[in-house]
């Protein structure tokens, strides 16, 4: 169960890191955004992020093995990263759609898949 917990977490960390991280380029098309400054902006993504860290942090303490969950650190980082991937896709398909999603970012998700296979080999 841990280990649901932890996917869990750590799906809705990135669903925040990736608006954090990316909102502001769509959103400064927008006449009130436009019009706030550098740091204004920067505020604004540091308050999603506050959120962000707010899932990530427990994932990490409820998965990590060192804590009762069933990850060591490589899987941990190598789980995130393939939610990170995938949401950040699934962000750029439905808010940039004049970005393409090409075959070479769909062989780079088959490497990404074979590295989290080889994470948890034994």
């Amino acid at each position: 169960m841990k280990g649901l917990y932890t996917f869990l977490l750590l799906t809705c960390s990135n669903v925040f890191m990736t608006f954090a991280w990316y909102s502001h380029l769509k959103l400064q098309s927008t006449a009130w955004f436009s019009k706030l400054s550098l740091p204004l902006v920067i505020l604004f993504s540091w308050g999603i992020a506050l959120v962000e860290y707010s899932f990530m942090v427990p994932a990490n303490r409820i998965g990590f093995i060192g804590n009762g969950g069933p990850f060591n650190l490589w899987q941990l980082k190598v789980i995130q990263e393939f939610i990170s991937l995938t949401v950040f896709t699934i962000f750029m398909l439905i808010f940039f759609k004049e970005q393409t999603f090409t075959v070479n970012h769909f062989i780079g998700f088959c490497f990404l898949i074979l590295a989290v296979y080889f994470i948890f080999k034994k």
